[in-house]
C-alpha cells in the first residue's frame, strides 16, 4: 500500500501583542482565520492552537452493492423467482472463491408496481428485490461483479473502495501523530513571538475522518454483454484536526 503523507499548519500573522500587568483579558497573536491565541487567566498563561494532519492510501477494501429482481403477477411469485436467481449468484461467487462471510443482505423489498400513465393508476404486479453487499479486494471488485450480473443479478448499485477497519486505525493515527505535531510547532512558535515557553499540555480535542472512493455503476439486465469490468480507484484520505491548549510561562 502507497501512502503519501502530508501534515500542515494554519498559517498566521503577528499583528501587535500587548502585555500588561495584571490583565486578565485575552492576549492575541493571529490573522484572519486563525485559530491560535495566547491567554492569561487566573489558572495561568495558556496557548491554544490548532493543528492538522493528513494521510492518504491506496483502497484496500471494495464493498460491492448488487441486487436480485423480479416482476411477477404475484408477490409470492416475485418473491420465489428472487429467492431462486439469489441462491444461483450466491453459489457462483462461492465457486469464484468469495466466502460466504463475505457477503450480506443490504436490502429485500417486495410490493405493488403501478403503471401512472392513464388519468388513473393501474397496478402491474409485484416487484421483489433483494440487494447484497460483498467485500473483497479491490481488485477482485470488477470479477464479482461479471460473476453475479452473469448468474442472477440484474442490478449493481454501487461499488465504495474504502479502507479496512484495521488500516483505517493505523491511518488515523498517523494523521493524528502528524496533527499534533503541527499544532506544537505553531504552538512553539506563538510562545517564541510573546517572549514565553511551553510548560505543557491543558487540554486536546479531535475530529476528523476518512473520504471513501464512490463508483456508481448501472447494469439494465443480467443479458447485458461486454467485456470484463474493471475499476482504477483512487486514494482514500484520513484526515484528523486538534485544537490543543498548553500551559505557559
Amino acid at each position: 500500500m502507497q501512502r503519501r503523507f502530508n501534515a500542515f499548519v494554519l498559517p498566521f500573522a503577528v499583528a501587535a501583542l500587548v502585555l500588561t500587568a495584571g490583565c486578565l483579558a485575552p492576549l492575541q497573536v493571529g490573522g484572519t482565520g486563525s485559530a491560535n491565541q495566547v491567554s492569561e487567566a487566573d489558572s495561568g498563561r495558556s496557548i491554544s492552537v490548532s493543528g492538522n494532519g493528513e494521510v492518504t492510501a491506496d483502497a484496500d477494501l471494495a464493498v460491492v452493492t448488487v441486487a436480485v429482481t423480479a416482476t411477477a403477477s404475484s408477490a409470492d411469485e416475485a418473491r420465489g423467482q428472487v429467492a431462486d436467481d439469489a441462491e444461483r449468484m450466491r453459489q457462483a461467487l462461492r465457486d469464484a472463491g468469495v466466502p460466504d462471510d463475505a457477503v450480506s443482505t443490504a436490502y429485500f423489498r417486495v410490493g405493488p408496481q403501478y403503471d401512472y400513465s392513464g388519468q388513473e393508476r393501474n397496478m402491474t404486479g409485484y416487484q421483489a428485490v433483494h440487494a447484497y453487499t460483498v467485500e473483497v479486494a479491490p481488485d477482485e471488485a470488477g470479477e464479482v461483479i461479471d460473476v453475479a450480473v452473469g448468474n442472477g443479478a440484474s442490478e449493481v448499485q454501487q461499488v465504495t473502495f474504502t479502507l479496512t477497519d484495521e488500516t483505517r486505525a493505523d491511518l488515523r493515527e498517523e494523521a493524528l501523530n502528524a496533527a499534533m505535531d503541527a499544532a506544537r510547532t505553531d504552538a512553539d512558535t506563538l510562545a517564541e513571538a510573546a517572549d514565553l515557553s511551553i510548560t505543557g499540555v491543558r487540554s486536546v480535542s479531535t475530529t476528523g475522518g476518512y473520504q471513501p472512493v464512490d463508483t456508481r455503476v448501472a447494469y439494465e439486465s443480467a443479458d447485458s454483454a461486454g467485456g470484463s469490468t474493471s475499476f482504477e480507484p483512487g486514494p482514500v484520505t484520513v484526515t484528523a484536526t486538534v485544537s490543543v491548549t498548553y500551559d505557559a510561562e
